[in-house]
């Protein structure tokens, strides 16, 4: 006789179950209608969202099972999780999007559902349907819903035949490049050419002018190949200065669907979303149930079951248009947590069981107000060039009942060049909007990260613009105010330059203290690092460089207190190599100590005569070869870097002298991709 070994869930966990039981061969215990009670989850992702579903697995009782990549093998996720399984090398192709790795692991684990988390196979039907042939919870939408929602020409047809409102374009099966263009020059430029698959600003562009229409609809398509193998495309028309409001649902297997009201996604930059917030501003209680009633009219429309958002845009006078669904969970959904009082992840695994809906439409009450911002490794100063690295310091405001810290990294974590360059998600909530928006920067303040450049001060320029704190927020924000978001470098000053001098003066002082600490002589004054000598009058100067300026100072931990001109301050201090990073709730500031030049290196951004890569990638496309001329800017090569694609272009005209990569290769950070040599003719011009 069997032994059956019961655990205890929740009350309303247990009145599921009390209907017709079974038993499946791998140990589920079903209830009519094919689906039952979750007690070991696989999660098919990595990163903060891998994080954040095994917090409340744990919180729920559930095992997690984490898997993991040659990258990611001393990951957070994979300390975090109950078990971990290696799926292969660096690549989401051979690791994280390989289906058949994913379900070997499900198997061997005995997991008894998986969880997609968002990107990867989150919106794949393919494996949706697998993990149900399995006996496997998918949780999910049916595959049915992702495959009419994931394809944006049909989940356009749908929605107009549901009622809800849409955008006009073309969704046809000509993918002739004559066909898109010619509907293209029908519809009237600007437009908008999208891959029918996926999401997240990936196989997106916009053509102005029917000159470029061609250059950027190869361009989306070697991306929508590359992230979903898919490489289909419509064209509709881009409608200019929008606000991209998104509203999320939720559905089960009984047939309710609710809203948890809209988020605004308007700031953004690569079609990619930087700071989300619940609910959209200015947007009234008339507007917002509309909002919300198309988005479960649409939902209904495919018999939704699980987390979804649907994604509209909206114009100056409100009205609001059908973008498309993503079948799965945002990235974003902690805010609508924050103003609803609700863990989405759990209605997930709970819906996912067979259970209800936890609340109903008129249970779902809105209060408050939330922010949540990206935190990235990228360079907003140059094109939001992403990076990759160590995390050398990092250290965070403290979590709180109104303040969330989403994340999958430590200190001494590498970000890899390999996966999206996110850091962390910061999301706070306040009573109303003037109250949240004041927390976020107070807590952007206290997000310090030393090693790699991130967008935390580009974050806090953004959210304290008048603008945006107004609520006028559009899609072309930030081109639109980029003055006033990328003002010219300020000098440290005089205050910042004595507190880094201090903290040089006081790492000195730890240097000297731990070198006595070994020495046979502890007294001795040559064991001293502030330059001391016998019988000669001690009058000292240090230099800092700031920037291309040099400052001239003469003098005299994590945290400095110092007193500067009669003002006391307690800056964060983090001393790397020649480099003082302080830290305040003024800001922060980097001054560094010249190296001298016997010591300097070989710049590393490569020769005057080469396009160099702007970081470590694959080369995805080589459109030129030796003895080809080129103009300034002519594109050279294509990359793929932390799931972007790159155009490298000439920065100089000239005659491609040496190509050093083939198609299907790996190049370094600065490493120089083609040898150009200008022509005679132009040399003699520029002479005379």
């Amino acid at each position: 006789m069997a032994a059956v070994i019961l655990s205890f869930p929740t009350l309303q966990s247990l009145r599921i179950f009390a209907q017709n039981p079974s038993w499946t061969k791998r140990g589920v215990r079903l209830v009519s209608g094919g689906v039952g009670r979750i007690e070991k989850v696989l999660i098919a992702n990595r990163g903060e969202i891998a994080c954040r579903v095994m917090r409340t697995a744990k919180k729920m009782g559930i095992r997690s099972v984490a898997v993991y990549s040659d990258a990611d093998r001393d990951s957070m996720h994979v300390a975090m999780a109950d078990e971990a399984y290696h799926i292969g090398p660096p690549p989401s192709q051979q690791s994280y999007l390989s289906m058949e790795k994913v379900l070997e692991v499900a198997k061997t684990s005995g997991s008894h559902a998986v969880h997609p988390g968002y990107g990867f196979l989150s919106e794949s039907t393919e494996f949706a349907e697998a993990c149900k042939q399995e006996g496997i919870i998918f949780i999910g939408p049916p595959s049915t819903a992702i495959r009419d929602m994931g394809i944006k020409s049909t989940s356009k047809h749908i929605m107009s035949a549901a009622g809800v409102p849409i955008i006009g374009g073309y969704h046809g099966e000509d993918q002739s490049d004559e066909r898109l263009q010619a509907e293209a020059a029908q519809i009237g430029y600007p437009v908008m050419i999208k891959a029918v698959r996926g999401g997240g600003g990936k196989g997106m562009r916009i053509a102005r002018s029917d000159s470029v229409f061609l250059e950027q609809l190869e361009s989306a398509r070697r991306e929508a190949r590359k992230s979903f193998n898919d490489d289909v495309m419509l064209v509709e028309k881009f409608v200019e200065d929008p606000r991209h409001v998104e509203v999320q649902v939720f559905g089960d297997m009984h047939g309710n669907a609710v809203y948890l009201f809209e988020r605004d996604c308007s700031v953004q930059r690569r079609h990619q979303k930087i700071i989300e917030e619940a609910p959209g501003p200015d947007i009234s209680p008339e507007v917002r149930r509309k909002l919300g009633e198309a988005a479960v009219k649409a939902a209904k429309a495919v018999n939704y079951v699980g987390a979804g958002t649907v994604e509209f845009i909206m114009d100056a006078q409100h009205n609001f248009y059908f973008m498309e669904m993503n079948t799965r969970l945002q990235v974003e959904h902690p805010v609508s947590e924050m103003i609803t009082g609700t863990d989405l992840v759990e209605w997930q695994l709970r819906v996912a069981a067979g259970e209800r809906l936890p609340l109903l439409q008129d249970d779902i009450v809105l209060r408050g107000h939330s922010f949540e911002a990206r935190i990235y490794a990228e360079d907003p100063n140059n094109d939001f060039l992403p990076g990759a690295g160590p995390l050398l310091h990092l250290s965070t405001p403290s979590p709180d009942q109104h303040t969330r810290i989403e994340t999958g990294v430590r200190e001494g974590d590498e970000v890899s060049a390999h996966y999206d360059p996110m850091i962390a998600k910061l999301v706070v909530w306040g009573e109303d909007r003037s109250a949240a928006l004041k927390k976020l920067r107070y807590c952007l303040r206290q997000y310090n990260i030393v090693g790699l450049n991130t967008n935390i001060d580009f974050l806090l320029s953004l959210s304290g613009h008048p603008e945006f704190e107004a609520g006028n927020v559009t899609t072309s924000f930030i081109p639109q105010h980029y003055a006033d978001l990328f003002p010219a470098p300020i000098t440290p000053s005089g205050e910042t330059v004595c507190q880094a001098v201090l903290g040089l003066l006081l790492q000195e002082r730890k240097h000297t203290q731990a070198f006595m600490q070994t020495s046979t002589d502890p007294f001795s004054p040559f064991g001293a690092s502030s330059g001391w000598r016998s019988n000669i009058g001690f009058n000292r100067n240090m230099t800092l460089q700031l920037g291309d300026e040099k400052v001239e100072t003469e003098g005299g931990a994590s945290f400095l207190r110092c007193s500067v001109n009669g003002v006391k301050s307690r800056p964060k201090l983090v001393i790397l190599d020649n480099t003082v990073h302080l830290f305040s709730m003024e800001g922060s500031a980097q001054v560094s100590a010249p190296v001298p030049k016997y010591l300097a290196g070989v710049s590393g951004a490569g020769s005057q005569g080469a396009a160099v890569a702007p970081m470590t990638g694959t080369i995805e496309k080589v459109m030129v070869k030796a003895g080809d001329t080129v103009a300034v800017g002519d594109p050279l090569m294509v990359m793929i870097a932390m799931k972007m694609e790159h155009t490298i272009r000439a920065p100089k005209s000239g005659v491609i002298k040496r190509v050093f990569f083939s198609e299907g290769s790996q190049a370094n950070r600065h490493a120089p991709l083609v040898e150009l040599e200008e022509e005679e003719g132009e040399e003699e011009g520029s002479s005379q």
